[in-house]
C-alpha cells in the first residue's frame, strides 16, 4: 500500500501550465513546485515571468521552461507545441488554465445580449475551448508515454449555472454569452476526452467561484451573501484541488469536475 506522501509527490514530474503568469497560475505553479514538479510555463507575449521564476527559484530546487505564446493564434500555438516536443521528450500534466476573460471597455463583451460580438465569441471561443482542445491534442503523444498522466482544465462555476445578473446590478461587471457558453464547453470536453485518451491519461476540470480582485463592494457584498462560506475564493483556494488532480491521489478519477465555489453553486 502507497504512502500518502509517495502519492502526493510530484518530484520528477513535468508539467505544463498555460496562463501561468496570472493569479491562478502563479499559485497553481507555486504549488506544484513546492511538491517538485518540473514546470513549463506558457503566457502571451509581455508577461512578466521573472517575478514568478525569481520566487520559485529561490524555494524550490525544480527547472522551469517560460515560452510566451498567444493562445488566441492557431499559428503561435503551433510554434509553441513544436518548441515543447522538441526540447521536453516528456509530459506528465497538462494544464488548461489561461482564459479570455476580456474587459469591461471591451467592444462587444460586457454588454447587453443585442450587442454581444461574433468577434468577442469567437475570441473567447479559440482561447477558453480551442485552444485546450488543441493542446490536448498536440500533447497527447508526449502525455500517454507517462505513468498516470493527466489534463486539467480550469472552467468556472459559470461553465455549470446561469449568470445571476442580481450580482452586477449598478456595476460595470457582467457575464458574457461567450464566456459561460466557453466554459460549459470545456467541462464537457473535459468529459468527451477523459473516455477518449483513457487509459493512458486521465481528464478533469476544476471549476473554482468567484475569486476575489478588488471588485466593487456593491458585488462583493452580494456575491457574499449568496455563497454558504461566507467569502469569496483565493488564489491558494486552488492548490488542494491542483494537487489532488495532478497527483496519483487521484489515479483512480477521471472526467469529473471538482466544483472549490464556497458553496455558492448550491
Amino acid at each position: 500500500m502507497e504512502t500518502i506522501k509517495n502519492l502526493i509527490s510530484l518530484s520528477k514530474k513535468k508539467i505544463l501550465i498555460t496562463g501561468a503568469t496570472g493569479g491562478i497560475g502563479e499559485a497553481i505553479c507555486f504549488a506544484l513546485a513546492e511538491l517538485g514538479a518540473d514546470l513549463v510555463l506558457v503566457d502571451k507575449p509581455g508577461s512578466n515571468f521573472d517575478k514568478l521564476v525569481d520566487f520559485v527559484m529561490k524555494n524550490w530546487n525544480v527547472s522551469i521552461d517560460c515560452i510566451e505564446c498567444d493562445l488566441e493564434s492557431e499559428r503561435r500555438r503551433c510554434e509553441m507545441i513544436d518548441y515543447v516536443i522538441k526540447h521536453h521528450n516528456s509530459l506528465d500534466v497538462l494544464i488548461n488554465n489561461a482564459a479570455f476573460v476580456g474587459e469591461s471597455n471591451l467592444k462587444g463583451w460586457v454588454e447587453p445580449f443585442e450587442k454581444q460580438t461574433l468577434e468577442t465569441w469567437r475570441r473567447a471561443i479559440e482561447v477558453n475551448l480551442t485552444a485546450p482542445f488543441h493542446l490536448s491534442q498536440a500533447f497527447f503523444p508526449l502525455l500517454k508515454k507517462g505513468n498516470n498522466s493527466s489534463i486539467i482544465n480550469i472552467s468556472s462555476i459559470y461553465g455549470i449555472r446561469a449568470p445571476d445578473y442580481s450580482l452586477y446590478t449598478n456595476t460595470k461587471m457582467g457575464n458574457p454569452s461567450a464566456y459561460s457558453s466557453s466554459k460549459g464547453g470545456l467541462i464537457q470536453l473535459t468529459r468527451w476526452l477523459s473516455t477518449t485518451v483513457a487509459p493512458e491519461v486521465r481528464v478533469n476540470a476544476i471549476s473554482p467561484g468567484g475569486v476575489w480582485r478588488n471588485q466593487p463592494k456593491e458585488f462583493t457584498d452580494r456575491y457574499i451573501s449568496k455563497t454558504p462560506l461566507k467569502r469569496m475564493a483565493t488564489e491558494d483556494d486552488l492548490k488542494g484541488a491542483i494537487i489532488f488532480l495532478a497527483s496519483d491521489l487521484s489515479a483512480y478519477m477521471t472526467g469529473q469536475n471538482l466544483v472549490v465555489d464556497g458553496g455558492w453553486s448550491v
